[in-house]
């Protein structure tokens, strides 16, 4: 494995806490005061050790010699991974990708903020993603969910539901997604930090609170489940884009799955077209379109109560 590291992994945590001292009041806005807050916040509730990813995954410089790629890994006794990747270049260009997965003895949801940002737009998706099928698991639903549904309603007044979206994605979605698009202004910088900050809390007090699975067969389960969704989003994530044209095909491949969907190769031997058959060309490929369906749900599918509105999806 290339190394973009030239940081120890015993100074990563120390270093990046300190990244938010660097932020003046008055400069632009900056995804940086995020992941200060969050390694800050789940120090509260948990041990972070650097996870040794950290040795390999640092920095690195963009081809084109302006944006800079910082990546932290760590890990915790109920983490199996806590990671982020920010991006930041030119003409405003930034991006946070960040995610917080449990260990599989754990079916906690899995924390996802994957935020875009430019001069002119914002692309922001902030969920605790479900680990079961919350849409057919009602159980699972109402145990971790049910009492954050007033949250995400707060939310969702605040920042708006974004528009279509491909109905595959959406089966990766709790009821209190953020999935909005914004042009740069404060107060929406503002509510998505506030967001960020709640939904990050609220993730910590579900794993302050969650027992470790003992049976075997349960903890295959989610270990199964949790490779699913590495496999969806090491495969279909949108963000893979940016990575490309920055850093060209190969590194941007070492990094989306050896670092930000850590696990899609050794966590289970199943591949795309074993867990989305649908996807399958004749010549035994990969459709490469993101969805086959196309995109609607053009307004927020869940209603106050957190129930899905649209029973078509499956």
């Amino acid at each position: 494995m290339a190394s973009f590291s030239c940081t120890s992994s015993t100074s990563a945590f120390r270093k990046c806490t300190r990244v938010h001292s660097m932020v003046r009041p008055g400069e632009s806005f900056s995804f940086k005061k995020f992941i200060h807050f969050a390694l800050e916040e789940t120090n509260k509730y948990t041990d972070l050790k650097p996870s040794i990813l950290q040795e390999n995954f640092n920095w690195l410089t963009a081809v084109d010699g302006k944006a800079q790629l910082q990546m932290h890994a760590f890990e915790s006794p109920k983490i199996r991974l806590l990671r982020s990747l920010s991006i930041e270049g030119s003409d405003g260009l930034q991006v946070l990708d960040f995610a917080v997965f449990p260990r599989p003895e754990f079916d906690l949801p899995i924390f996802c903020a994957n935020f875009f940002s430019t001069a002119t737009t914002n692309i922001v998706v902030l969920d605790l993603n479900p680990l079961h099928d919350v849409i057919s698991q009602k159980d699972y639903k109402e145990k971790y969910y049910k009492h954050l549904i007033p949250l995400g309603l707060e939310y969702a007044e605040l920042l708006p539901w974004g528009g279509k979206i491909t109905p595959e994605s959406l089966k990766f979605f709790s009821p209190i997604v953020i999935w909005t698009k914004f042009s740069p202004c404060q107060d929406k910088h503002h509510a998505l930090y506030s967001a960020f900050k709640e939904y990050l809390t609220s993730w910590l007090k579900l794993m302050e609170r969650a027992s470790g699975e003992t049976e075997i067969p349960q903890i295959i389960i989610n270990l199964e489940w949790q490779h699913r969704y590495l496999t969806w989003r090491a495969e279909k994530d949108p963000g893979h884009q940016v990575l490309r044209r920055l850093i060209g095909e190969t590194l941007a491949k070492e990094i989306i799955r050896s670092f930000l969907f850590n696990g899609v190769d050794d966590m289970g031997n199943k591949r795309f077209l074993d867990y989305f058959p649908e996807y399958k060309c004749d010549d035994g490929t990969v459709n490469q379109k993101r969805s086959m369906i196309g995109k609607s749900f053009e307004s927020r599918p869940w209603d106050a109560r957190g129930e899905f509105i649209n029973n078509t999806l499956r």
